[in-house]
């Protein structure tokens, strides 16, 4: 009976068994309920996050083309010349590589106008062709939107700003995420004037993103005819959170 009651209690560290759609504890009777009752009493649970502000290193951008005509065959023609115009630009004047331009949208639809008289009809066709351009150089990204807008541009969506490997960041936000946790837990224990024991587990929870990667603060863009646009990349954080269980002395 006691090593039945050793293995409960190894299986209660590591998270909660669930039985019958009951805790395990409840289910247990005598001697090897008190001793999971026990171990209940002699954790704590804490969640550690970790956080880096760091200059990001690449941007990406969504630069697309709209046209307007009497046809969706013409529509849909106009804006291909446009961004055949624009691809040409980007690999031979900026340099950058077919794997860092990618098509992200495109559609041809009708435009619709309505009268008591007519009724619903079909007034032209519109063709919209996005492209999501990486560029690494975040000093001239302004240059590089005038330049696709001079080229035909006429669709230029919100430049984001990131971490191209963030992984190469994720041991240092680790760790800032367990000191984090061994703060609260110490100041818990303190609390219940308790000691803080050996860590028993330790769960990585960010839904799949490790780390996450998002921008500080919105990108500043000014457009201005005579000194073109500029845009100020800022920071951006990378994170991680982590689900701590230590012993209690």
């Amino acid at each position: 009976m006691r090593k039945w009651g050793k293995s409960i209690g190894a299986v209660l560290l590591a998270g909660s068994l669930m039985i019958g759609g009951m805790g395990l504890s409840g289910v247990l009777k005598g001697p090897e309920k008190a001793y999971a009752d026990e171990v209940q009493k002699n954790i704590v649970n804490v969640v550690g996050k970790g956080e880096l502000s760091i200059k990001p290193d690449i941007a990406y951008l969504s630069i697309g083309v709209t046209t307007t005509a009497e046809t969706a065959q013409e529509a849909q023609k106009g804006t291909a010349a446009k961004v055949s115009k624009l691809t040409a630009l980007f690999k031979t004047t900026w340099g950058i590589a077919d794997k860092d331009i990618q098509s992200t949208q495109f559609y041809v639809q009708p435009n619709y106008t309505y009268s008591e008289k007519d009724g619903q009809k079909v007034k032209g066709y519109n063709a919209q062709h996005t492209l999501e351009v990486a560029y690494r150089d975040l000093t001239k990204v302004g240059q590089l939107l005038d330049a696709a807008s001079a080229t035909g541009a006429n669709n230029i969506g919100n430049v984001r700003f990131a971490i191209e490997d963030p992984s190469a960041f994720e041991a240092q936000v680790i760790e800032k995420a367990m000191q984090n946790a061994d703060v609260k837990a110490a100041a818990i224990a303190k609390a219940a004037k308790r000691g803080v024991g050996q860590v028993v587990t330790v769960v990585q929870s960010d839904d799949g993103n490790n780390p996450v990667v998002y921008a500080e603060a919105a990108q500043k863009m000014a457009m201005d005819s005579a000194a073109g646009s500029s845009v100020e990349p800022g920071q951006v954080k990378v994170t991680t959170q982590l689900n701590v269980t230590y012993e209690l002395k």
